[in-house]
């Protein structure tokens, strides 16, 4: 099944600069082959769904190993069985409506 998530990770007990374990997350992200899209406040991914959240899980492996002792995840997702709808096809049919 496709699965369109929108995940925000957060290490907790590592200071407040995040970008060096964003940035190893995004990296397991590309690795896994998924398409991805880095945003403010997290990364919205588009995928099957295994792979998905076996790269999410590959994430906070990844950040604990960093050295995080704690980490707070946010994830909405959305899935669709009447059709296929990608990351784009979303936004374009907002923006269409401006």
């Amino acid at each position: 099944m496709n699965v369109l998530v929108d995940l925000c990770i957060v290490p907790i007990g590592v200071g407040v600069s995040l970008s060096r374990y964003i940035a190893a997350c995004e990296k397991v992200l590309a690795e896994a082959g998924l398409k991805i899209s880095l945003h403010s406040y997290g990364t919205d991914i588009e995928g099957e769904w295994d792979t998905v959240f076996a790269a999410v899980k590959r994430c906070h492996e990844v950040v604990h190993g960093m050295g995080a002792p704690r980490i707070t995840t946010t994830i909405k997702l959305g899935t669709r069985t009447d059709r296929i709808q990608t990351m784009e096809d979303k936004v374009r049919s907002v923006q269409e409506k401006l």
